[in-house]
C-alpha cells in the first residue's frame, strides 16, 4: 500500500507511486474523518469517483504539445511566409542588382567610348593647336623678318638722305639740307616708334643742335646781292662824266585838290601877292640852273677824271667782270678768291666812280654785305648719326 501523505488544508493524497489508482481501501483515515463519519446503522451515501490525476496532467500535457505545435505550426508559417518574402526581395534585389549592373556595364562602355571619342578629339585639338603654334612662330618670324627688313630699309633711306644732304651742304655752303633732312628722319623715326632705334633719335638730336649752332654761309643770297650789284653798275656815274645834278620830283597833287587850292587862292590872295610868288618861283628855278653850271668834286686819282667816254665802257665791263668772278668764286666754295675779286670791285668804284652818289654807296654797301658773309665755314659732320644707324643696322 503506498503511503499516503496528507496536504494542506486537511485532504488525504495518494503518492504518485502508486501503480493501482482504484485501489482506496488501505488509506486511514484521519482523526477528522473519524469524527465525520456517520454513526453506525446509518445511510452512508456513495461517493464520486475522482478522475484520476495522471489523466488531467496528460490532457494538461497534450493540450499544451497542442498548443506548441499550433505555435510552432503558426511560427513556421509565419518562418515560411518571411523566408518567402526574403527570398522574393533577394530575387528582386538580384534581378535589380543585375539590371544596374548591366546597365552600368553599358553605361561602363559608353563612358569608355566617350573616352575613347574624346582621347582622339583631344588628340586633334592638340594636333591643330601644335599647328596653330607653328603657324604664329612662323608668323611671328615672316612679321619680325618683314618688320626687320622694313626698319634696315628705313635705316638705309635715312643713312642715303643724310649723306646726300651732307654733300649737297658741302657743295652750296649752308646748312639747311642737313637740318631738313635730319628733321624729316626723326619724323620718319617717330612714326615708326620702334625702341630699338631711339638710339638713332637721340642722335640725330644730337646732330641736330650741332648744326643748327652752327652760322653757315648762305652762298645764295650772296650769289643774289652780287647779281643786284651788277645790275646797279650801268647805272652808277662816273668822275670822268660830269652829269647833272637831279632834282627830287615832288609828287603832283590830285586835280581835285589842285583845283580847290586855286579857287582857293583865287579868292584869298590879292593881286600883289600873286606877282610876289611867282617871281620867288622863278628865281629860284634860275638859281638852281645856275649852281648846275659849276659842281666841285675832290678827286683822288687824277687819272680816273681823264678817262675817255669810250674807255668808261670798258671801266664797267670790268667791274661786271670782277663780280662776276666773286660770284663763281662763291658757289665754288673759293672764299678768298671771292673777297679778292669784292676788293678789287670796291677799290674800282672808289677809285673811277662818284661815291656821293646814291647809287654808287647802296652798291658798295652790297659788296661789303658779300665780303663780310663770306668765309669760310667747315660744317658739322653728323657722326654720331651714322654711328647709330650702322650699329641699329647691325642688330646691336
Amino acid at each position: 500500500m503506498p503511503p499516503v501523505r496528507r496536504r494542506r488544508g486537511g485532504l488525504p493524497t495518494i503518492d504518485r507511486e502508486s501503480t493501482d489508482p482504484h485501489d482506496v481501501s488501505d488509506v486511514a483515515p484521519t482523526p477528522e474523518s473519524r469524527d465525520d463519519s456517520p454513526p453506525p446503522g446509518a445511510v452512508v451515501p456513495a461517493a464520486p469517483v475522482a478522475a484520476p490525476p495522471a489523466t488531467r496532467w496528460w490532457a494538461a500535457i497534450a493540450a499544451l504539445l497542442l498548443v506548441l505545435g499550433v505555435l510552432a505550426l503558426a511560427l513556421a508559417w509565419k518562418t515560411d511566409q518571411r523566408v518567402a518574402s526574403l527570398e522574393q526581395e533577394l530575387v528582386k534585389r538580384q534581378q535589380d542588382s543585375a539590371r544596374q549592373a548591366v546597365e552600368a556595364q553599358m553605361l561602363a562602355k559608353q563612358a569608355h567610348e566617350g573616352m575613347g571619342a574624346a582621347a582622339a578629339k583631344v588628340a586633334l585639338l592638340e594636333a591643330r593647336v601644335a599647328e596653330v603654334a607653328l603657324q604664329r612662330t612662323q608668323l611671328e618670324d615672316l612679321i619680325q623678318s618683314l618688320s626687320r627688313s622694313r626698319d634696315e630699309n628705313l635705316l638705309v633711306d635715312i643713312e642715303a638722305a643724310i649723306r646726300m644732304a651732307q654733300q649737297q651742304g658741302a657743295i652750296t655752303g649752308s646748312t639747311e639740307p642737313l637740318v631738313l633732312v635730319l628733321r624729316q628722319s626723326d619724323e620718319r623715326l617717330a612714326r615708326y616708334s620702334q625702341p630699338r632705334l631711339e638710339g638713332v633719335r637721340r642722335a640725330i638730336a644730337r646732330d641736330l643742335d650741332r648744326v643748327k649752332s652752327i652760322g653757315a654761309t648762305d652762298v645764295a643770297s650772296l650769289t643774289i646781292k652780287l647779281d643786284e650789284a651788277m645790275r646797279m653798275v650801268d647805272d652808277l656815274p662816273m668822275l670822268a662824266v660830269a652829269e647833272p645834278r637831279r632834282e627830287p620830283q615832288r609828287p603832283a597833287a590830285p586835280a581835285s585838290a589842285a583845283r580847290a587850292a586855286a579857287a582857293a587862292s583865287a579868292q584869298a590872295w590879292t593881286l600883289p601877292a600873286a606877282w610876289g610868288e611867282a617871281w620867288s618861283g622863278v628865281s629860284s628855278r634860275v638859281w638852281a640852273e645856275i649852281r648846275s653850271l659849276v659842281r666841285v668834286t675832290p678827286v683822288a686819282h687824277p687819272d680816273a677824271a681823264l678817262l675817255a667816254p669810250e674807255q668808261a665802257f670798258f671801266v664797267r665791263e670790268n667791274l661786271k667782270l670782277r663780280l662776276l668772278n666773286a660770284r663763281l668764286a662763291l658757289l665754288s666754295r673759293q672764299f678768298a678768291a671771292a673777297q679778292a675779286d669784292l676788293l678789287s670791285a670796291q677799290a674800282m668804284i672808289d677809285r673811277y666812280f662818284d661815291r656821293g652818289s646814291r647809287r654808287a654807296t647802296a652798291a658798295s654797301e652790297l659788296m661789303k654785305q658779300v665780303a663780310q658773309q663770306s668765309r669760310q665755314i667747315v660744317l658739322p659732320r653728323p657722326d654720331d648719326t651714322l654711328a647709330a644707324l650702322t650699329a641699329a643696322a647691325a642688330g646691336r
